[in-house]
């Protein structure tokens, strides 16, 4: 059926002073306010002093850990083993030189393994992959019978499954076997889910929901620390390192948070743009899972606030401005002048000023660093971002439901996803290289793949709650307009299409890749969040469901140091 603009589109009579009339229609999204309070505002240093005093012994057991990696190879499986625990406990940052001596020992000796237990090749091939080996995924077509199906036997191999499953979602284009590997896997382990004990059972729940790939690696780290465990061949130093370990980063970005929270709070912008949301933990929540590592704190703070201002200005234009408001404001962003100022309504002027505010601290920090050309990268793909904000206004505006080739041109980009790649880059150190800020600006395939991952599952599961108080057409309403389309197929189409983007993604994270895979993993990671957060809903709008578990677990409450059997 053909699809058409509500007619009941929530709209809201607002004095507004800088209007001669006094009121102005505009619309109301009712977004619930803060659910944190002051929670992050305070920060006591008591916490910090007691994990502090442990350090003696991370460093000890972090040495241990290393001598393990570096121990004679006798048992290769045994290593490959070792490598997964690290990793899935979250601590592999500490090992990447030793992790990557490992695994590619392991590709040059790929042809001498003789192994058929699938969970062994498979590990093998994920671990591979994961590290941008581009191994071919020949070998598992001896677990197929003559006619090309996976071989009955292995259903009752629910170790070597999960194990299949998770290797299948590193998966590019072509690979047919894996496709079918994931759809094999999936109904099997789903019909073996309910009926398996312990720790199995859990594990293959979880993965069903959020398999390793598109997990974020700290509420993944913080998951497998309870399944691990249960493991009987699990290695209690390691896990007694990692549970540290984690809990060391969680007082590091509890300070981080605090110091943020501060700053958003002095801003004021709940009480002066009441309109907007009010999300500035979640915001940290989502660089989080950009990068979680110690040494990457300036990015976080920078790209923190720049997506809370981002998450401001997209309400500004989605929900609250005038089209004649949002024409001065985006003229203002262009400029990039505060003497601009002036020609603002009241409560553009507060964004403007925090905005601009926001890229002179970045700048000063970048020109201290002799690396001042990164801000003219970074203000360029903010006023690209406001550009087609103010393109979506206008059709919003004439109620124009573009066509998708016309929606996804503007929408990729109001996904925020190109101009967050680029900020990411911003504060990360010497590894990033005005070449690598070049390929930003070239529209690379990952970053493409990335915002059509955000774009689509982002529509999908918020364009009821949009269409309702009145937002521009999304990628659901302008797919059922151009081919006649029941929403169902809009959604079953877009699912093919995010599937299809991460091949993308994994394509680009194989070697040789065009920057280094430190910065392509900041991609990557953007996407992981746009999985974890939009898989069912929007938990970023609607904040206090789903995300609220997922702050918690990484920035309230510690592991629990204590043997768990």
């Amino acid at each position: 059926m053909a699809f058409q603009l509500p007619s009941n589109i929530i709209t809201h009579l607002i004095p507004d002073a800088s209007h001669a009339s006094g009121a102005v229609n505009r619309r109301s999204a009712d977004y619930h306010p803060c659910i944190w309070g002051d929670h992050f505002l305070s920060y006591t240093s008591s916490d910090y002093m007691e994990m502090d005093n442990k350090m003696a012994e991370v460093r000890e057991l972090k040495d241990q850990v290393k001598n393990m990696l570096e121990a004679p190879v006798t048992n290769p499986s045994e290593k490959l083993e070792l490598v997964n625990a690290i990793q899935r406990l979250g601590v592999a940052y500490h090992f990447e030189n030793e992790i990557e001596a490992i695994l590619n020992q392991v590709m040059r000796n790929t042809l001498d393994h003789h192994d058929n237990d699938l969970y062994t090749v498979a590990l093998r091939f994920r671990l591979l992959r994961q590290q941008g080996y581009n191994i071919s995924c020949d070998m598992f077509n001896k677990f197929k019978d003559s006619e090309g199906n996976f071989q009955d036997c292995l259903v009752d191999d629910v170790r070597g499954m999960l194990s299949l499953y998770e290797a299948s979602y590193l998966r590019v284009h072509g690979e047919d076997v894996l496709d079918d590997a994931l759809s094999f896997t999936t109904t099997h382990l789903g019909r073996v889910a309910s009926h398996l004990s312990p720790p199995l059972s859990d594990e293959v729940s979880h993965a069903l929901n959020q398999p390793i790939r598109k997990g974020l690696p700290r509420l993944e780290s913080r998951h497998y620390m309870s399944i691990y465990p249960q493991d009987p061949s699990h290695n209690q130093l390691l896990l007694t390192f990692a549970k540290l370990d984690f809990n060391l980063l969680q007082q590091l970005h509890k300070k981080e948070l605090s110091d943020i929270a501060r700053w958003w709070k002095d801003l004021e912008f709940a009480k002066k743009l009441p309109f907007a949301r009010d999300r500035v933990i979640e915001c940290y929540f989502w660089i989080l899972g950009v990068y979680f590592e110690p040494e990457y704190l300036l990015a976080r703070r920078t790209m923190t606030k720049v997506i809370a201002m981002t998450s401001a200005i997209d309400d500004i234009y989605d929900v609250y401005g005038t089209l004649e408001e949002l024409e001065l404001f985006t003229e203002a962003v262009e400029r990039w002048d505060i003497r601009m100022l002036d020609q603002l309504p009241e409560y553009m002027q507060v964004c403007y000023k925090a905005l601009l505010d926001v890229y002179s601290e970045i700048e000063a920090e970048m020109t201290k660093q002799g690396k001042s050309y990164r801000t003219d990268y970074a203000k360029q793909a903010m006023k690209s971002q406001v550009r087609a904000y103010m393109e979506e206004a206008k059709w919003f505006h004439k109620q124009k439901i573009p066509t998708m080739d016309e929606y996804m041109e503007v929408a990729l980009v109001t996904s925020a996803y190109a101009m967050l790649a680029t900020t990411s880059f911003v504060g990360m150190g010497d590894i990033v290289s005005k070449n690598s800020f070049d390929w930003l600006f070239s529209n690379p395939k990952i970053v493409r793949a990335s915002a059509v991952v955000c774009r689509l599952m982002d529509d999908v599961v918020s364009h009821e709650f949009e269409q309702k108080r009145g937002h521009v057409a999304s990628a659901v309403e302008c797919y059922m307009k151009q081919f006649g389309a029941t929403e169902e197929e809009a959604v079953n189409e877009f699912g093919k299409d995010v599937s299809n983007a991460w091949k993308d993604i994994n394509e680009e994270c194989l070697y040789p890749t065009k920057v280094p895979m430190s910065l392509l993993v900041r991609v990557l990671n953007l996407a992981r969040v746009i999985d974890v957060v939009y898989k069912n809903e929007d938990g970023y709008t609607h904040a206090g469901t789903v995300l609220k578990d997922f702050v918690a677990s990484l920035l309230i409450n510690p592991v629990p140091l204590e043997l768990e059997i």
